[in-house]
């Protein structure tokens, strides 16, 4: 973003941004601990000190394929107007760029291909999460984000991105921009197939001749925007989701914690045991060889998307005496989840039961500070769901679930046609870095450190209320 802005827009703000090295730290299940930074030879010595000479020469052919992929992406869909999958033919007679994005692979299947140790393909599935994706269903051509957060690496904005949004504002009110915060939309406009503008909840008109909207295109074509023909029903009683969503958990903590990045992840000792729970099984029959008066074929029962019961936990911890007071520290917590809708994170008492689980399952990976922590905020995607607007409070927008190649914008479902003068934006979390790291409304959410007084025994449930079973709850 500031590569592409005009120098003189944020020239005398006085934003502080601070290259990190580590730009993340990744701790497996087996203890192995591997800090990823922007220099690639740097990162290659790493890996091999990490892992071995043949994890190192798997990493460096995973890179290059990775910029193949960057490369190709940046000159035909980051840099072009993309409208339809017939915009994306033109990378048939580039031969290198078609062979680097390779269409109907998975980025799965890519490192099972390209690197030998478990580790690595550990860490390149952990991208396909920054799309809410699973994996082994997400288009190989996601190769290109650790190129872009390791080629342009990891930065921080002292006071958090809060400043960077107040600076913005200030700079596009100079710019003769007004900008409404807390308007609802309760409807765009258009007539003679063309957006005319929004109407706000308070009935007021605003006329424009493009809009651009950030719910994703179910939300927004089916309550904002005039419906051509038929109706626009989101599925419902789906056991199988597509898109996962996350729950955070923001924390005032007293002390300081050893052995923490400022961006640390931590993986269990199964991955997709993970992206089976959050993403759900759809049933379907065995298949197998029947013989002559046997029954043929096994049903296999469908698993509803869940939470994990040992999840992946990211925790952002910054050294930033502008986001806490000295001697302690504001934690941030993230872990991948299912959806509201397929798992109901509304019910009595299971955000609060599952933020103590997670906690839970970092103190089992030798970090426990649940003794320490002062107060905190539980966000469940039910919550992101009512701030955003986005389905199930899936606010990674909207994902390809099947190895295709590049892909194309996100599209309304069937019974709706695009609107010309219509953008749709897909919702952002904030990001440092290329990766996301959750902020709601523009909020700071490394809170500020204010309460003296201990908190009372972690618990299970909210006060007044029984605690809950979470093993029914997980388990399939």
């Amino acid at each position: 973003m500031f590569h592409d802005l005009p120098c003189e827009l944020f020239g005398d703000s006085g934003l502080d941004l601070v290259r990190l090295d580590p730009v993340l730290r990744h701790v497996f299940a087996d203890g192995t601990m591997l800090d990823s930074t922007s220099d690639p030879a740097a990162m290659a010595a790493r890996i091999r000190t990490a892992f071995g000479d043949q994890a190192g020469k798997d990493w460096d052919r995973l890179w290059r394929r990775a910029g193949r992929v960057w490369s190709a992406s940046w000159r035909h869909v980051l840099q072009s107007m993309v409208d339809s999958p017939l915009d994306l033919v033109r990378l048939a007679w580039r031969l290198r760029d078609l062979a680097a994005v390779r269409p109907g692979a998975t980025l799965r299947g890519v490192g099972r291909s390209t690197a030998a140790l478990q580790h690595l393909r550990v860490l390149l599935d952990r991208y396909a999460t920054y799309a809410g994706s699973d994996p082994r269903r997400a288009p190989a051509a996601l190769i290109a984000i650790p190129y872009a957060e390791l080629t342009f690496g990891g930065w921080y904005l002292r006071g958090g991105l809060a400043s960077l949004a107040d600076e913005l504002r200030a700079q596009c009110e100079v710019l003769g921009v007004r900008i409404r915060t807390g308007t609802p939309v309760a409807a765009i406009e258009a007539t003679g197939g063309r957006v005319r503008g929004v109407r706000l909840a308070d009935s007021t008109r605003v006329a424009a001749d493009v809009v651009v909207t950030t719910p994703t295109p179910r939300r927004c074509t089916g309550t904002c925007c005039p419906r051509r023909a038929g109706p626009d029903v989101a599925p419902t009683g789906c056991w199988r989701t597509e898109v996962s969503a996350a729950s955070s958990c923001c924390s005032g903590v007293h002390g300081t914690t050893p052995g923490l990045a400022q961006h640390t992840v931590y993986f269990p000792p199964d991955y997709d045991a993970e992206f089976d729970a959050i993403f759900g099984r759809p049933a379907r029959p065995r298949r197998r060889v029947t013989w002559p008066g046997r029954p043929g074929g096994v049903q296999r029962s469908a698993v509803q998307a869940r939470p994990a019961i040992d999840p992946t936990v990211y925790v952002s911890v910054a050294d930033d005496p502008a986001v806490r007071p000295d001697g302690y520290e504001a934690w941030f917590v993230l872990v991948n989840a299912p959806p509201h809708g397929p798992f109901d994170w509304r019910a009595p008492g299971v955000a609060d039961a599952y933020a103590d689980h997670v906690l839970a399952t970092l103190a089992a990976r030798g970090v426990d500070v649940r003794d320490r922590i002062l107060f905190r905020e539980v966000r469940t995607p039910a919550d992101l769901e009512a701030d955003t607007w986005t389905p199930g409070g899936a606010i990674y927008g909207t994902p390809q679930p099947r190895p295709v190649g590049l892909p194309p914008p996100p599209q309304p479902r069937t019974g709706t046609r695009p609107v010309p003068g219509r953008r749709l934006d897909p919702p952002r979390r904030r990001t440092t870095h290329g990766r996301t790291v959750g902020c709601q409304r523009g909020r700071r959410h490394h809170p500020q450190t204010t309460r003296p007084d201990p908190p009372p025994a972690p618990r299970s449930g909210r006060p007044g209320r029984p605690p809950v079973d979470l093993d029914r709850i997980m388990l399939p």
